[in-house]
């Protein structure tokens, strides 16, 4: 009998989760049952990062405890700058924030073994911007930004990378992109993270594991490439003729398509709003000339829609991020979502250990 291979896990039911979902009826991504587009018009980050590890929207309280925690936590110790410091100016922000982070957890279980695993998710939350800025502000020679504990999350970011405090239009946008991305249910990144701790590793191998996983290119990386397709749109370049040519060469297209949304990812509505505002910010419309060129060409050709790294990309573009950090930005939000999903495995664990069809040689012996 022919043993069926779910290849890629594809369809596959491996657990359930109470942290997210795609809503079918309404083709609404819900974070413990609100749409993902109601948060990003009404919360702060930090708010959405409680629901998220916690179940429920916190209390003014509760929240004023949270951000006490958070700006308290967001420097990095003298050491772990050393070890970003360290690495070559030219590696990729993904090995600079992957090695930053196991560091941090490293530096964090032998001086707290005993810290609670929610905190220990926070204390990642806060400590991350400071690494992406860092990482960032190295390429170009620059210092590092010491926080600001009179910034919220979002304005504090881009004050460690820019030295400058964000126009409120710019951190809006920003705010949006970081609760957009946050979570995703089983992706491959997040199911990693539940691999590693389904093992009983710590949370903070975990993450690990996860921003790994997100370095590939077939997960991570596709807001990168938009900008590497928007720049090849520069100078009057017609999107039809590019998209043409491209499916001639077999190119697949980032920024375009999703393995869950079958009707067009719920999210880009949002995100792109925010992109139109900013283009009105920094007077850009070239940028969404070349934006909704490429989407009518693509609509025109084939019925795929775009996803939301089709408008973050240009939206970071603008904001002054380097491409080679956009990646790093998605893990410095969805790690709220993976140290949800590993609080959440560590709940009902079970060790996750599928099985494989062996299609090699039938035993052979040596004489």
């Amino acid at each position: 009998m022919t043993e069926e291979i779910a290849k890629g896990l594809v369809g596959i039911v491996v657990d359930k989760t109470a942290i997210s979902k795609v809503n079918p009826e309404s083709n609404s991504l819900l974070y413990r049952g609100y749409p993902v587009q109601e948060l990003a018009a009404e919360c702060s980050f930090e708010q959405v990062a409680l629901l998220l590890w916690t179940g429920d929207l916190p209390s003014a309280e509760e929240l004023e405890r949270f951000q006490d925690f958070e700006r308290s936590h967001r420097a990095l110790a003298p050491e772990l700058q050393r070890i970003a410091e360290a690495l070559p100016v030219n590696a990729h922000p993904m090995d600079v924030v992957r090695t930053v982070v196991s560091f941090i957890g490293a530096a964090a279980l032998a001086e707290n073994p005993d810290e609670s695993e929610l905190d220990q998710s926070k204390r990642l939350f806060a400590a991350i911007p400071a690494v992406v800025a860092l990482s960032q502000r190295r390429r170009h020679g620059l210092e590092l930004v010491e926080p600001r504990e009179d910034l919220d999350y979002c304005e504090n970011f881009l004050w460690m990378t820019f030295g400058e405090e964000a126009d409120p239009a710019v951190v809006d946008a920003f705010r949006v992109s970081m609760i957009l991305y946050a979570e995703h249910s089983f992706n491959a990144s997040t199911f990693t993270g539940r691999v590693v701790t389904s093992t009983l590793a710590d949370l903070y191998s975990g993450v690990v594991g996860a921003i790994g996983a997100l370095k590939g290119h077939l997960h991570g990386g596709a807001n990168e490439a938009v900008m590497e397709i928007f720049r090849e749109l520069e100078n009057g370049v017609d999107a039809g003729e590019w998209l043409d040519a491209a499916f001639a060469q077999k190119r697949k297209i980032m920024g375009f398509g999703h393995r869950v949304y079958k009707n067009g990812d719920s999210r880009v509505p949002t995100m792109q709003d925010a992109l139109v505002k900013l283009t009105e910010h920094y007077q850009r419309p070239d940028v969404l000339e070349r934006y909704f060129a490429l989407e009518t060409a693509m609509a025109d050709r084939k019925p795929i829609k775009p996803n939301l790294d089709y408008p973050s990309g240009p939206t970071y573009d603008l904001m002054g991020f380097d491409t080679e950090v956009f990646t790093p930005l998605f893990v410095a939000s969805r790690v709220v979502g993976w140290t949800a999903h590993i609080l959440e495995q560590r709940e009902d664990n079970a060790l996750i250990r599928p099985l494989a069809g062996y299609n090699g040689s039938d035993e052979r012996h040596l004489s």
